[in-house]
């Protein structure tokens, strides 16, 4: 004679019941929603990054730059005092005893405004200006209004 197994009923079958679905589904609604303002940060972070090195490479340009015209490299405008005119010119070079020079690959993609258009002051212009007198590059900054996660503006760095 053989054994059978005892009958099951319907419901003590494996499964999940509908409170154990809510009870899991509700857990990770909280757990996600804890998790999107970390990614925000996170991104803010990246971009707040990209910002600070592109700031440094378009300033280290101009002091090569300016470097090179200060040990006559090249022939410069009088009224430059050595700066460049603007970023176009760090990246298309300028001609050293036959060779082109360039200082800047590109110009870099601003990570807060999505664009390639920085604010620029010259010598001349005030350190708090916003607007670009034109004489010679001396110095780029963002033309992002945001605050960055320190407190500062993106404008003055």
């Amino acid at each position: 004679m053989q054994h059978r197994p005892p009958f099951r009923s319907r419901t003590s079958e494996a499964g999940l019941t509908l409170v154990e679905l809510i009870v899991t589904v509700a857990i990770l609604a909280i757990v996600a929603s804890a998790a999107v303002p970390v990614a925000r940060f996170e991104v803010k972070r990246t971009k707040e990054r990209e910002l600070r090195y592109d700031l440094w490479q378009m300033r280290t340009a101009i002091d090569k730059y300016k470097d090179a015209a200060d040990r006559n490299a090249f022939q410069t405008k009088v009224d430059s005092q050595g700066y460049p005119p603007d970023l176009d010119t760090l990246v298309q070079g300028v001609d050293v005893q036959g060779k082109k020079v360039r200082f800047l690959r590109r110009i870099p993609i601003d990570p807060m405004t999505g664009k390639d258009d920085w604010g620029m002051r010259s010598m001349q212009d005030d350190p708090t200006s916003d607007s670009f007198g034109g004489q010679n590059l001396f110095d780029v900054y963002s033309k992002s209004e945001g605050t960055a996660l320190d407190g500062t503006k993106y404008k003055d760095w």
